[in-house]
């Protein structure tokens, strides 16, 4: 089993995987890799001028450049059918398919752009030694990224890469807001949110339970982070949460109780209000 986590294979999906590791952009790469490292429990060391921190089932690669600032997101699939389908799809649809190397995964791990220009890699995990357990459970679980077209980037996910459609969110003209994709029984994986800019919108780490989610507030409490949102109850996904940010004001989300999915479950329909992102009170919405 990898260091990071496993993927998962559960169900008859187009592409079977899981989230596995992020880079991200910073101009002081090794201060927010040592916040990373203390506020979320990995720990931390230098390759090749970047700076991993690292968990059982979470990570992150710190690398030089602009505050908030995605490099790559990182999905280890389930196997190397699941691969060589993706790798398929994406010569069909003319999509560029770039070599990719690192630490965390096998060779033949392939990379590619998204139509906004987000850099996605899937690959197969490496087995590296387990490092130190942190006291608080926490996977690496999805990322949510901001776009100026959604309809497009959803198309793209769905259509070509093979990710399935577990919620849309429609304000009241009929326009698509958010969408929210899965790789696995987990309800998503990635989120597209629409908005005026691209950008990563946030991370989200999955703690185990609503206990956890108290346990990580009190963690945070203690090293004088504020809870920025939150705690409150997304609709789509039904997960509980609390935000928090970095210090180079990156979005963190710590979550508990995914919705699990079922193959066959219908896409589910969700206005565009705040109630559908906070069932419980205000909510951020992106627009």
């Amino acid at each position: 089993m990898s260091a990071l986590g496993s993927p998962v294979d559960s169900s008859s999906h187009i592409l079977r995987g899981r989230l596995h590791h992020l880079q991200i952009l910073s101009p002081d790469p090794e201060s927010l890799a040592e916040f990373y490292g203390r506020c979320l429990e990995m720990t931390v060391s230098a390759i090749n001028g970047q700076w991993l921190c690292q968990g059982p089932q979470r990570g992150l690669i710190v690398a030089p450049g602009i505050a908030g600032g995605l490099g790559y997101a990182a999905y280890a699939v389930a196997d190397l059918a699941a691969l060589h389908g993706l790798r398929k799809r994406l010569i069909a649809a003319n999509v560029a398919i770039e070599p990719f190397s690192n630490p965390l995964f096998e060779p033949g791990s392939i990379q590619f752009s998204d139509p906004d220009g987000h850099r996605f890699v899937f690959g197969l995990p490496r087995n590296l030694p387990n490092p130190a357990a942190p006291a608080l459970p926490g996977r690496l679980q999805h990322v949510v990224l901001a776009s100026a077209d959604a309809d497009r980037m959803l198309s793209f996910y769905r259509d070509v890469v093979g990710f399935r459609l577990s919620d849309r969110v429609i304000d009241d003209a009929g326009a698509l807001r958010t969408c929210f994709l899965r790789t696995d029984h987990e309800h998503h994986s990635l989120a597209i949110f629409q908005a005026d800019e691209i950008r990563l919108d946030h991370h989200c780490y999955e703690a185990a339970n609503w206990n956890s989610i108290r346990d990580w507030g009190d963690h945070f409490a203690s090293l004088r982070l504020p809870v920025q949102w939150g705690p409150g109850r997304h609709g789509p996904g039904n997960n509980l949460f609390v935000f928090v940010h970095d210090p180079d004001g990156n979005w963190i989300e710590i979550s508990a109780e995914m919705e699990l999915v079922s193959p066959d479950r219908p896409v589910g329909t969700w206005p565009h209000e705040e109630r559908t992102l906070n069932s419980w009170g205000r909510g951020a919405l992106r627009s």
